[in-house]
């Protein structure tokens, strides 16, 4: 058994992005020669997600309402946490919700996805550097 680890980093253009990390994350699989095993997608931020689902520009909008309409950016004295000096108590809740991490299965050195699955970071409280861990693990 071997594993191999690379970071990718983002730093997003507005607060709020969503970015499909599909192809990076398959160029890391590609590099770390393992043919059968694991792959493990992680945030390493507490205001990012790392998810999977379907590459649709209205589904990726649909998120991005939902969590503004169930944790709105402002107003910013609404969360407790920002009483802190921090104005991110939202981007904390959203990214509970969306998740920290995926893990998909490796065949034949490539995704055991099902129809249409794509790998997504989704950021909350970008436009500052912050990284994704793609650890390979396998044989």
């Amino acid at each position: 058994m071997k594993s191999y680890t690379e970071h990718l980093t983002f730093t997003t253009k507005n607060r709020r992005d969503y970015i499909n990390i599909t192809n990076a994350v398959a160029d890391i699989v590609r590099k770390s020669g393992i043919r059968e095993g694991l792959c493990l997608v992680n945030a390493m931020h507490i205001t990012a997600s790392v998810f999977i689902n379907d590459n649709e520009s209205g589904l990726l909008r649909d998120f991005d309402d939902f969590l503004e309409a169930l944790a709105p950016h402002e107003p910013i004295n609404k969360y407790r946490h920002n009483r802190t000096g921090e104005d991110n108590g939202d981007a904390h809740i959203k990214r509970t919700i969306m998740g920290r991490e995926v893990v998909v299965a490796i065949t034949n050195g490539k995704f055991d996805f099902g129809p249409w699955e794509q790998i997504f970071y989704g950021e909350f409280d970008g436009q500052r550097p912050k990284r994704v861990l793609v650890k390979v693990i396998g044989e």
